[in-house]
């Protein structure tokens, strides 16, 4: 086996058909990065679960920061309990074969680049199971500039780490001991967290309620979708204060009538500025065709 092996990432990953690291994971674009970090974990939510994408959200964490996002390309490890034979084949292969240093941990975090979020399953261990402390994230924070961890087991030097205001970390639990007798048996390999999956390069969104690891692929989808729910309700809540439709007509299917006035607000009202990459053809077409074939009675959620 080879620890981050750009076949098998290209391989694990075959929906994705943009650029591309050098390690085959595939690289979303820095600017879909940024517009999911402005997006709800509900928003980003909504367009995976319709899909089929059910085990992508855990809540389950500790937060270094609370109240700070996370948003960033996922480079995942996964760590077993140590045994002895296994763990001594692979920590000798990736010192003399892959040219590693140090511990398995520090395999990982060397990696990293900007905008890259570690993502472990340390099987929810967190004595002897503290996978960074503050040498180590001070790596993560040098390295990914804006990105972080999430971390199904412990970390160390909670003080430390909390003075590092550009990253975040998600974790289960404390404890003071070191890092010890665990093996990682896979890096950039999928990765379960809790009830949730995590493959190399799906964009991982921290909010204050959890983590949700969103698939490369659906990566601009997402967020399409979430600011264009964005900006309905930014539309909504005007017409609602006007008194000009009621709530069952906002959360309900948009007339045609609707969809014009809309539209028209989008073009021309300073709130909308930042959503003008969108476009609305396919909604107004779509309320066109409801009318012709009578009402669907359908309400938004």
């Amino acid at each position: 086996m080879k620890f981050n092996n750009a076949e098998d990432i290209v391989q694990l990953t075959p929906l994705w058909q943009g650029e591309r690291f050098p390690d085959g994971r595939p690289k979303v674009p820095s600017d879909v990065i940024a517009r999911l970090g402005r997006i709800t974990l509900e928003e980003a939510w909504g367009p995976l679960w319709s899909r089929g994408y059910h085990y992508q959200f855990e809540g389950d964490f500790r937060i270094i920061h609370p109240n700070k996002v996370m948003v960033g390309r996922a480079v995942t490890a996964v760590m077993v309990p140590k045994r002895p034979d296994l763990h001594e084949t692979l920590m000798n292969y990736g010192h003399e074969q892959e040219g590693r240093r140090g511990f398995f941990n520090q395999w990982v975090i060397d990696s990293l680049g900007e905008e890259d979020v570690v993502v472990v399953d340390m099987f929810d261990k967190i004595y002897q199971g503290t996978y960074v402390g503050g040498n180590l994230s001070t790596a993560i924070s040098t390295r990914t500039k804006t990105g972080g961890a999430v971390i199904w087991g412990g970390i160390r030097d909670n003080q430390q780490i909390a003075e590092i205001e550009n990253i975040n970390i998600y974790y289960r639990g404390s404890d003071p001991t070191a890092i010890a007798d665990v093996t990682m048996v896979g890096m950039n390999v999928p990765a379960r967290i809790g009830r949730a999956i995590c493959l190399p390069g799906d964009v991982v969104l921290g909010t204050p309620a959890g983590v949700i690891f969103i698939p490369a692929h659906l990566a601009e989808l997402t967020a399409v979708n979430a600011e264009k729910s964005q900006v309905r309700d930014v539309f909504g809540f005007a017409r609602l204060n006007g008194n000009v439709y009621t709530t069952a007509q906002i959360d309900g299917a948009w007339t045609t009538a609707m969809w014009q006035d809309f539209q028209a607000w989008f073009e021309n009202d300073e709130a909308a500025e930042p959503y003008r990459h969108l476009t609305w053809e396919q909604e107004l077409e779509e309320a066109r065709r409801n009318e012709n074939d009578g009402p669907s009675g359908g309400v938004r959620l």
